[in-house]
């Protein structure tokens, strides 16, 4: 398929399917931005709208956040799952509040937490900066229509195309048009990213470390607990690995030890 024909169904489909109304393109405050896309992060659009809009209400700017303990990040965080991610955006709103917000690549990628996608997406649809991003729609998408059959397709080789069909100027909407095409490819059964050099099946979730580190937040979102009462969580079988989860969020700065043997989350 031609550049021009590629452009022209991706367009199309937007005036048709466009998904104008999720929250975080209704306004592009870069801090809003920033907040989206580390929801985003290995979750699903359909269970991010919602909470992100409950959180933004709740800290609807970097200060309001930075100035807010963890611990009550991590309460509004429940539901979104890999908690590392609020106490990262914790921290980046502390380093916004300390200064302004940054507008360049290099500058968005000096935040913590965000890593070399995140910093371009900011600057694409924060701030409609003529960039190169790929994740895991725009992909499929660009997979699907040029590289047909083609094994192990590196991202570079996927980032040259994407100069190619990058209309100057129009990042912001053109990104959000091709997320939404190669969304759609998926929903019809068609994704392409097995083929992808990048490609890693994402573990099971039932049974896993980050169910349990789930379940120690959760619990602790509710009050104070105790150890004994967070290891018996998950049943008996899984004791060690509720041990494990704990453990590791106390060394992170999630959870810390309360008043005699109860643990809490962290302030």
């Amino acid at each position: 398929m031609s550049s021009t024909s590629f452009k022209s169904l991706v367009w199309r489909h937007y005036r048709l399917h466009g998904r104008r109304n999720l929250p975080w393109r209704k306004n592009t405050n870069p801090y809003r931005i920033l907040v989206s896309e580390i929801m985003l992060q290995q979750t699903q659009v359909e269970r991010v709208a919602p909470l992100y809009e409950t959180f933004v209400r709740a800290f609807p700017t970097a200060r309001k956040l930075a100035c807010t303990p963890l611990s009550e990040v991590l309460k509004s965080w429940q539901g979104l799952g890999y908690n590392r991610r609020a106490k990262m955006l914790h921290a980046a709103a502390k380093r916004i509040a300390e200064g302004r917000f940054p507008r360049t690549v290099p500058e968005l990628e000096a935040l913590p937490g965000v890593g070399q996608y995140t910093a371009r997406a900011i600057a694409a649809f924060a701030y409609n900066q003529d960039v190169i991003l790929v994740e895991t729609n725009i992909r499929t998408a660009i997979l699907h229509h040029f590289f047909p059959g083609k094994e192990k397709v590196s991202d570079k080789a996927v980032e040259r195309i994407l100069e190619e069909l990058l209309p100057k100027g129009k990042a912001r909407e053109w990104y959000s048009a091709l997320m939404d095409y190669g969304a759609y490819l998926k929903r019809s059964g068609i994704s392409h990213n097995a083929r992808s050099v990048r490609y890693a099946r994402q573990s099971t979730f039932s049974g896993s470390l980050r169910q349990a580190r789930g379940a120690v937040l959760r619990e602790l979102s509710r009050g104070d607990a105790s150890r004994t009462r967070l290891l018996s969580l998950l049943g008996s079988a899984r004791r060690k690995q509720v041990a494990q989860a704990l453990d590791a969020l106390c060394r992170e700065g999630m959870v810390h030890s309360a008043e005699g043997s109860a643990y809490a989350l962290a302030d």
